[in-house]
């Protein structure tokens, strides 16, 4: 059964694709209708709880999964474990994975009134058992699990959903003896979260290439009159485009502007001449992109843009080369972030890295590879360790001075999505070695 869904959602794709509906007229990515999204959310959940989840429950020694939160209340964790329809939690939702080994696999089920889809039998009868705590307490003790993973984390917010109301009527009904039992689900919940499986690193591609699309679209002509549109308008712009594609932005927009110093602007307008940076990103079938590009505003009379500009990209570029060669599986982000900055230094270049997780969320879970701010690590978060099958945002700044703007030091701040697999780090859809021109 598992082979015949694989199978068909590879049919689906390969028809979509021979029938040109990944792209449209306009150059655009194609965006699937949201009966196909649905369709395509859910079968990669299928997969990811059949596969991921139990491989992460015994890699971390843990038998049971206990995911407890309410409506409006939603713990971080819990839209990602649900099917595409279900927008939010019920009341007082309880989701419970209990694993009963290789041979059997992992048990699922909602202590709820009702199921949740396909994925979740519901195990709870009011008629028979009013009391919605009681019939969860009875579920776990019926399995005797030995180590009970809850939601709290001092380290992961994405792992601290469990609130504390929740967490006190959880220990009262389930008595000493199992509460002694509850463990913390930290790098259970990271795992989840941060692993992806081949068909989501797959389409990831195709998502990064929408994010590139818009830039594009965005640095051009069609969107910027230089000495009328200012940076405001091409920031909604972006708002307005996005959500036209029936895509969804998890953060604002930005688009700021650098020019020479003696320039006599000083406003927001777009002028021949600048150096502009814009930061974006996307949410598409429950993945997240985070980009930052650069883009030159041509003089008239110019084809490129100056040299000491091209060579300031040439620079960033090169910064991403030195971070993403430290990319090891087991290393810590902080380890990461030590050994790129060494060889950074060693190479003269002034720069700054702030690399984060992507996934279910725009700044993810998993190790975080420095902060704007904490350039000498950052504890907790970034003591954990790299993991094959993950993505990050390999974002960074470096600093270089234009001779053609009078030696001004100009900022050149990158920011371009990649997957890290056994195969090493790679690109989704490309990465910026070119200012965009605007004619």
């Amino acid at each position: 059964m598992k082979k015949v869904r694989e199978l068909s959602l590879v049919l689906m794709l390969i028809s979509f694709m021979a029938s040109g509906f990944l792209y449209s007229q306009d150059g655009y990515p194609r965006i699937l209708p949201v009966k196909e999204q649905a369709r395509v959310v859910n079968s990669w959940l299928e997969k990811r709880l059949e596969t991921i989840l139990p491989e992460i429950m015994r890699r971390e020694g843990l038998d049971m999964w206990l995911i407890i939160c309410q409506e409006y209340n939603e713990d971080p964790v819990y839209p990602t474990l649900v099917p595409f329809e279900h927008l939010s939690a019920r009341r007082l939702s309880m989701l419970v994975f209990y694993d009963r080994g290789k041979e059997k696999g992992l048990e699922k089920f909602s202590v709820s009134r009702y199921p949740i889809g396909n994925l979740y039998r519901a195990a709870w009868n009011p008629e028979k058992q009013p009391d919605q705590w009681q019939a969860l307490a009875e579920q776990v003790k019926a399995r005797n699990p030995k180590k009970i993973a809850i939601n709290e984390s001092a380290t992961f917010a994405f792992a601290d959903g469990l609130t504390a109301t929740n967490r006190q009527l959880l220990v009262k009904y389930l008595g000493p003896e199992y509460s002694r039992r509850l463990v913390s689900a930290e790098r259970l919940v990271v795992g989840w979260l941060e692993r992806r499986l081949p068909e989501e690193i797959e389409v990831y591609h195709h998502i990064a290439r929408l994010a590139h699309r818009l830039i594009e679209e965005a640095f051009s002509s069609a969107v910027i009159t230089p000495g009328i549109t200012t940076s405001e308008e091409v920031e909604w712009w972006f708002w307005q485009k996005i959500n036209s594609l029936g895509l969804r932005t998890w953060f604002s927009p930005t688009l700021d502007i650098q020019r020479p110093a003696t320039s006599p602007y000083k406003d927001n307008v777009i002028r021949r001449g600048d150096l502009l940076h814009c930061d974006i990103g996307i949410t598409y079938l429950r993945l997240n992109t985070d980009h930052q590009e650069l883009a030159y505003v041509l003089k008239p009379g110019e084809s490129e843009p100056p040299a000491g500009l091209k060579a300031a990209l040439a620079c960033g570029n090169r910064l991403q080369d030195i971070l993403v060669s430290e990319f090891k599986a087991g290393r810590t982000g902080n380890e990461v972030l030590t050994a790129a900055l060494k060889q950074m230094r060693v190479e003269g270049i002034k720069g700054s890295i702030y690399t984060h997780p992507l996934g279910f969320h725009g700044h993810a879970a998993g190790p975080t590879i420095g902060l704007w701010d904490k350039q000498d690590g950052v504890p907790g978060q970034g003591d954990y360790t790299l993991h094959y099958d993950t993505c990050y945002s390999i974002e960074l700044n470096c600093r270089v001075k234009v001779p053609e703007w009078d030696n001004q030091e100009v900022l050149i701040g990158l920011e371009q999505n990649a997957s890290f697999t056994r195969e090493g780090v790679i690109y989704l859809g490309r990465r910026q070695t070119a200012l965009h021109l605007i004619h």
